[in-house]
This record gives C-alpha cells, structure tokens and sequence, in this order.
C-alpha cells in the first residue's frame, strides 16, 4: 500500500457504483432470460446471443436514466442553493433590521427616562 490519504466517501461511492452495475446486470439477464423464453424456436446459440444483446440494452437504457437523473439532480442543487442563499439573505436583513430597532429603541427609551 502507498502512503496516500484514502477518500473514504469516495471509495464508498465507487464500492456503491460497482454493486449498482452488478445488480443492474442481474437484473437484466432475470429480464433477458424471461423475454428470450418467449422464443421457443430459437437454437441455444440465437437464445444467448438474444439474451447478451437484451442485457446490453438494459445496462445502455440504465445507464443513460442515471445520467439524466444526475445531471437533473445537479440542476435542481443550483436552483435550490440560489433560492436558499436568497433565503438566507433575506433572513440575515430581517435580523440586522430587527436588532436595529431594538436597538433603537432600548436607547429611546433610555433617553426618554433619563429626561
């Protein structure tokens, strides 16, 4: 082993991806295996080269869906971040405001008993 820092949430998101893909196979060969037996008359050979090709698309098909739903996700974190920041100036002005007036007008009141 060398001696570089291992990014642990990094290496938890490869392990994860990893498992994805497989899960994501075995699911399409169970799919491939059910749509293929359909076809009764075809030879062992045409059945497995049916099968691999229908597992191919699968993965393709998934494969793109993760993609789309990615780069949405990462489209829909800019827009909440910048309504959040918003937000959160907002809130930031009603307190500096607010704190103002109290302020304001703890040192009225001090003036208007010290008459």
């Amino acid at each position: 082993m060398d001696d570089r820092a291992v990014d642990a949430g990094a290496l938890v998101a490869e392990v994860e991806g990893h498992l994805l893909i497989e899960a994501t196979l075995g699911d399409g060969r169970l799919a491939a295996t059910r749509f293929a037996r359909q076809f009764g008359w075809l030879t062992d050979g045409q059945r497995a080269a049916l099968e691999e090709r229908f597992v191919e698309e699968y993965v393709a098909l998934a494969r793109d869906s993760w993609r789309r739903t990615a780069l949405r996700g990462a489209e829909l974190r800019g827009e909440y971040e910048g309504v959040y920041r918003g937000l959160r100036r907002r809130l930031v002005l009603a307190v500096a405001l607010g704190m103002a007036a109290l302020v304001s007008a703890a040192g009225l009141l001090v003036l208007s008993l010290a008459r």
